[in-house]
């Protein structure tokens, strides 16, 4: 009798490879075709905002990649945790290829805020709990990239990463609950599991399909800069040998 598929089948670099490999075409794929149909509904077929005008038509960009940049972080964290407790290759290994597009998604996030701040507040920018917390997760995103850059030896280089994401976490819940725990000049959210949606049917779509999209480009770009990590940190394998004579 065969064993059934365990969870951490794919964790071996040599599959994670090869799972990546076939999954890539399909994720740049779900991307394009996603974002194009988000941005066709979001700018040509949701209607005007009654109080905010034409520029309220930033949040098909900038909600979808605020809401990614505290995901990503989290789930940078995640692995980094587990490679640092259970001296997991691989999930160091995504744990590296989760930051640039974590740091990506909160530079967009906040260019995008800034974009929208400017004809709604009439300013670029405000120092409120919500604009300063997730630009201190901009920060830690690019602190793990710098750290584990900065130490020679890769083991010691992950369980340092791992602990600075680990503790950085904390500032997730901050950006998120920040505009309950403080006055703020940063409206409160528009989409909530526990309460109707506070805006149009089309606008709805075309901020949940951007996110889709934002979500496929996210797996697609980490998986491929996963698949390059390991082609590094395997290279004296038979299967990475094998690989560059075929290539």
């Amino acid at each position: 009798m065969k064993s059934p598929l365990r969870l951490f089948t794919f964790s071996a670099p040599v599959r994670f490879y090869a799972l990546t490999g076939a999954l890539l075409p399909w994720l740049w794929a779900a991307a394009a075709l996603l974002a194009a149909v988000a941005l066709y509904i979001g700018f040509f077929v949701a209607p005007t905002d009654a109080t905010q005008g034409e520029a309220y038509r930033i949040i098909f960009i900038h909600v979808p990649t605020a809401w990614l940049s505290m995901l990503l972080y989290l789930v940078m964290a995640f692995w980094a945790a587990i490679g640092w407790a259970f001296k997991a290759r691989m999930a160091s290994m995504l744990a590296r290829a989760i930051a640039p597009t974590g740091a990506l998604m909160t530079a967009l996030a906040l260019v995008t805020g800034a974009l929208w701040g400017q004809p709604t507040w009439g300013t670029w920018w405000v120092w409120d709990a919500r604009l300063t917390s997730e630009l201190i997760l901009l920060f830690l995103f690019l602190g793990y990239m710098a750290l584990v850059n900065a130490i020679d030896d890769v083991q010691r280089a992950d369980q340092a990463g791992a602990l600075l994401a680990v503790v950085g976490a904390v500032n997730v819940p901050i950006i998120y609950f920040s505009v309950r725990w403080w006055n703020t000049l940063h409206q409160g959210a528009s989409v909530s599991l526990t309460s109707a949606p506070k805006m149009a049917e089309t606008m709805l779509q075309a901020m949940l399909l951007m996110s889709l999209a934002c979500w496929a480009y996210a797996f697609a770009v980490v998986f491929t800069r996963a698949r390059a990590i390991v082609l590094e940190r395997e290279r004296d394998a038979a299967w990475v040998q094998a690989l560059r004579r075929d290539a």
